[in-house]
C-alpha cells in the first residue's frame, strides 16, 4: 500500500469516529482497520501488520501479526497483555 493510500485511509477511519488505537508508541502510526483490529505502521507509511484485540479467558489479549508483502497470509508473533507490548514487536 503506498503512503499516499495509507494516509487517506487513516484520514477516512478518523472521519467516520473509528477507535483509536489505546498506547501510543515512538516511531509507529495506528490506523483503524475495524473494529478491535489496527494496522501498524512506520512513520513513512510503510504497513508493517496488524494488531488485534481478542478476548481471553482472564480478560483481552493482543495479537500482533506482521504483514508479508505479496502474501494473503500474516506472521503470528504473538499474544500481549497490552497494546503497548504487541507494538513493541514491532520496533
Amino acid at each position: 500500500m503506498s503512503e499516499i493510500m495509507f494516509r487517506s485511509r487513516v484520514a477516512a477511519g478518523a472521519a467516520s469516529g473509528s477507535e483509536r488505537f489505546p498506547a501510543d508508541v515512538p516511531g509507529l502510526r495506528f490506523a483503524s482497520a475495524r473494529s478491535n483490529l489496527w494496522r501498524v505502521a512506520t512513520a513513512d507509511g510503510t504497513v508493517l501488520g496488524h494488531i488485534e484485540r481478542v478476548a481471553a479467558a482472564d480478560g483481552e489479549r493482543y495479537l500482533a501479526r506482521r504483514a508479508r508483502p505479496g502474501l494473503a497470509h500474516a506472521i503470528e508473533l504473538g499474544r500481549f497483555a497490552t497494546s503497548r507490548d504487541a507494538a513493541e514487536v514491532f520496533r
